[in-house]
């Protein structure tokens, strides 16, 4: 056994590279033939005199024989003689296929002989010391064949190569994507995943171990280029699948930042950021969904996009039905997008914008929610027929309001105090005009807290030196 290196010209682009194979010499017919054994690729990265104890090792682990006298070898090196030793005990093993009894399904089972069936009379028991057992390589199939199975069902494999994405890259697509269903949370853990505890190599029959970091990344890049054709192929496909109906659209928007200038994103820019960096530049995502949560639409926006001019450029794309009913947030539901929706045939659900409260507990009903928690609603048509507003009042939900306003009341008098202590130092700007902007800016960073407090300011005589700041809480009624 040993390893042999050979020249390789691309045809498309004429590029001359080294590719990598482990080879044998057999006997065949009485003459010797030297055999391909795996092929390494050529981003095999062991040193080349490294390659003869390679060998060896690899010869080692596959005669499951101790050695008398251990090789010494780098991590690296070891590692990859554990890798290329289970690929080929993996082509050894003969693959039939057997039915499922409950399913009509077939499932691979990797056997050496056929199975053929045992009289109970002949059966051999032997007793096994499980402490004794040693693990190699050990893998997790579980999410991997879950996740293989539904791309199975929406040919979403055969889709990428027909979109001209190479089987690399559609190998590492697939790897990131069920990486993602495993909760792994970047490229580079996705990759880890993959080569120490994953077994999805061996049922693709890929080695992720070989291809650099690099391809996960450009992986990534090819499937977001054809991100749209899939997006609609996907849907229309479930869609068939599950039979479901496209009246519901649920509508929102998150964002992400960068950590790093990213100059050549022109879509990165500051703004508001859902995850308090406004350090750094951000771009938003919006998700158009159907009724049971599978997307129908994404599209990114610049990072300081205002949710609410959105809305018409996701939605006039979809052809949904006259009728449909689009869900959002209140952020999202303008007077300009509701009317907008009307204007479209589309209906819509939204919690009010509105400050005013109409509750009325006389005209309300008490239903029971999921939680078995009573929910007291009131249904208020408008008089142009156009609208339905529902009032709702539960206990639970009061009872969070109050622990928010107690809360926000709390750090806005902790503000004023810190400011009215402040007169007290001799260096602290005084001047009545900037204490009350300071004072401003505390009631707008304390979510309107400020309009229930009746605030005061004491100057001297000449009215142009804050002497101190007085307050008393005054409840102000929502109507």
């Amino acid at each position: 056994m040993y390893i042999r290196r050979t020249h390789t010209n691309n045809s498309s682009t004429g590029e001359r590279y080294y590719t990598y194979r482990l080879v044998a010499s057999q006997r065949v017919d009485g003459k010797p033939r030297q055999m391909t054994l795996l092929n390494l690729g050529r981003h095999f990265s062991v040193d080349q005199d490294l390659w003869a104890s390679l060998c060896v090792r690899i010869e080692q682990l596959l005669s499951h024989q101790s050695e008398l006298l251990p090789i010494e070898l780098p991590a690296a090196v070891e590692k990859a003689a554990q890798r290329l030793a289970a690929q080929l005990i993996e082509q050894r093993a003969v693959v039939m296929q057997t039915p499922l009894a409950d399913e009509g399904h077939s499932a691979p089972v990797e056997s050496v002989l056929p199975l053929e069936p045992v009289e109970a009379a002949s059966v051999d028991l032997q007793t096994v010391d499980v402490d004794a057992l040693e693990l190699t390589r050990p893998r997790t199939v579980g999410v991997e064949q879950v996740g293989l199975w539904a791309m199975q069902q929406l040919q979403f494999i055969g889709l990428l190569t027909h979109l001209g994405i190479n089987a690399a890259h559609v190998a590492a697509i697939v790897g990131s994507i069920i990486g993602r269903m495993a909760g792994v949370s970047s490229e580079l853990a996705t990759r880890n995943w993959l080569i120490k505890q994953s077994g999805l190599g061996e049922l693709l029959d890929v080695d992720y171990e070989s291809p650099p970091l690099m391809t996960m990344y450009r992986a990534a890049d090819a499937l977001w280029k054809h991100s749209t054709q899939i997006e609609q192929t996907l849907f229309t496909r479930i869609t068939d699948l599950f039979g479901f109906s496209t009246t519901i659209t649920l509508y929102d928007l998150t964002n992400t930042y960068f950590e790093g200038e990213v100059p050549h994103n022109t879509k990165a820019r500051h703004g508001r950021s859902k995850e308090k960096r406004t350090d750094c530049p951000l771009v938003t995502l919006g998700l158009v969904l159907d009724g049971s949560g599978f997307v129908r639409r994404s599209q990114t926006f610049a990072g300081n996009v205002s949710e609410s001019s959105t809305l018409e450029t996701m939605l006039q794309n979809l052809g949904a039905p006259q009728g449909a009913l689009v869900v959002m947030d209140a952020g999202i539901a303008t007077e300009a997008n509701i009317q907008w929706l009307r204007t479209a045939g589309y209906g819509y659900l939204v919690v009010s914008r509105e400050r005013s409260r109409q509750f009325n507990a006389d005209a309300a009903i008490s239903l029971e929610n999921a939680a078995q928690e009573t929910v007291r609603c009131q249904k208020v048509v408008a008089e142009d027929g156009q609208e339905v507003r529902l009032y709702c009042h539960s206990p639970g939900r009061e009872q969070k309001e109050q622990a928010m306003a107690e809360r926000f009341a709390s750090r806005f008098e902790t503000g004023l105090s810190a400011l009215n202590e402040g007169l007290q130092r001799p260096r602290t700007e005084k001047r009545p005009d900037k204490l009350w902007e300071r004072i401003g800016r505390l009631k707008e960073k304390h979510h309107g807290i400020g309009q229930h407090y009746q605030i005061d300011l004491q100057t001297d005589d000449s009215g142009e030196k804050a002497l101190r700041i007085t307050w008393q809480k005054l409840i102000v009624e929502r109507v």
